[in-house]
């Protein structure tokens, strides 16, 4: 059985585009399918997520809150060795996101106009962590971690229950060791729903984060059009590999295959000048895909892949860039000199013992990414996602002295007579005093 990628020899530049499109829906028939789902939690709460958890995940709930006693059994379930694996991941993210902490410094503009900016962190955030086809327990790592460095007050996490009604052991897990009490049984758009609105059960909060699939994502998007704060359009995952012959041919398709195996509408897309390095690969996948449990998702997901071969070095960063991947390997002899071309990717990997799994679960950077071509404006979650940045100023009788006829000069010029009025009262004030 072949993997079913296409290989593309030399497509000149204005397919690219084409070459590039996600195997995603269109955003008009997302919005049809999801709009629908945000407007009945909007108006009936808590009864519309228990229809929807029956309609979309199979099963009958009596309560959304996971108990304190469904959590204590999952955490007596879960293996010392899965426990110790995830204590050294949730100690590396936090070494990386707690050296992102920055100090407050205050800045004389010119004397006796003082500004500063101070990051206070969002009070309520809420997390969505996929529970689907795989129990994406690491993203609660990834989102928990920053959360407590920033010290955000109110964290409720929503993920769906399984066809038993019940949440892996692992993201119980993760979750209280991440100190989260607020864990609730409701997956996709409707879970979305119940943060941005809340229910009566659910909380509200300010910022909704996490990664998802097409129809999460495009609720995260319509309720950030109506005010709920999102980290990012994070949906369906995705990885491009830059390689030459340096590159191990087993390694890159181990990382192509460790990408398709999230889900049908994943999308892998290799990329080099080097004809043989690209057949060696794709021997590989076919080697491998064959002992992947997860055959058939993965599979699916090649059909959406791309091989693509190009005539020069300029023309694959040119490539990539316009891809801009959610997470990117380059598996190159030059691999540094390659990064610093790179302008458009949520996440890099450097050389052939980088595979995009450490960044996944455990080398300390966020694996919650830009997906779909955001990476050319969105960065990934890291601790300033957790903070609002405000910004002050304090002015002395001498600032406002110095600074005051800028002011009025400008204001005039505006036309705003009453903003220029806010600083002439003061100077004229100032005067007087003398």
């Amino acid at each position: 059985m072949k993997s079913g990628m296409q290989l593309l020899a030399y497509p000149p530049q204005e397919s690219w585009e084409a070459i590039l499109k996600r195997p995603t829906k269109s955003q008009e028939e997302l919005e049809k399918i999801v709009k629908p789902v945000l407007d009945a939690v909007r108006q009936e709460g808590d009864a519309a997520l228990y229809a929807f958890t029956k309609k979309f995940d199979g099963v009958e709930i009596d309560q959304l809150l996971v108990s304190d006693s469904e959590i204590a059994l999952a955490t007596s379930q879960v293996p010392q060795k899965l426990k110790d694996a995830i204590l050294v991941a949730k100690n590396n993210i936090h070494t990386f996101h707690f050296a992102q902490k920055s100090t407050v410094e205050k800045i004389e503009t010119m004397p006796g106009v003082v500004c500063w900016r101070k990051s206070v962190p969002i009070q309520k955030v809420g997390f969505y962590i996929p529970g689907g086809t795989a129990p994406l327990f690491s993203t609660i790592l990834m989102l928990a971690v920053p959360a407590q460095i920033a010290g955000c007050k109110e964290i409720v996490l929503c993920t769906p229950p399984d066809k038993e009604g019940k949440i892996a052991d692992a993201i119980l897990y993760t979750a209280q060791l991440c100190g989260i009490k607020k864990i609730y049984k409701v997956g996709g758009s409707q879970a979305i729903a119940a943060m941005a609105y809340g229910t009566q059960t659910i909380p509200k909060v300010y910022k909704i984060f996490g990664p998802g699939n097409q129809f999460v994502t495009m609720a995260k998007q319509l309720v950030n059009k109506e005010g709920t704060a999102i980290d990012m359009p994070a949906g369906p995952s995705e990885v491009a590999i830059i390689a030459d012959e340096y590159a191990n041919p087993t390694f890159v398709a181990a990382d192509l295959l460790s990408q398709a195996e999230h889900g049908a509408d994943s999308q892998v897309i290799l990329v080099s000048t080097n004809e043989n390095i690209l057949h060696q690969i794709e021997a590989e996948v076919n080697k491998q895909l064959q002992l992947l449990p997860r055959l058939a998702l993965a599979t699916k997901a090649l059909l959406q892949s791309k091989i693509i071969l190009l005539a020069t070095q300029n023309e694959v960063i040119e490539f990539i860039n316009s891809y801009a991947a959610e997470h990117l390997i380059i598996a190159t002899k030059n691999c540094e000199e390659l990064a610093d071309q790179i302008t458009d990717a949520g996440s890099v990997f450097l050389g052939n013992f980088t595979p995009e799994a450490a960044g996944d679960y455990a080398s300390g950077t966020n694996h919650t990414l830009p997906t779909n071509g955001f990476a050319v404006a969105y960065s990934g979650v890291s601790l300033d996602s957790y903070y609002k940045k405000i910004t002050y100023q304090h002015i002395s009788e001498q600032g406002i002295l110095n600074l005051g006829p800028t002011i009025e000069t400008m204001a005039e010029a505006e036309m705003l007579e009453a903003h220029k009025n806010a600083v002439s009262v003061r100077l004229d004030f100032l005067k007087d005093k003398k």
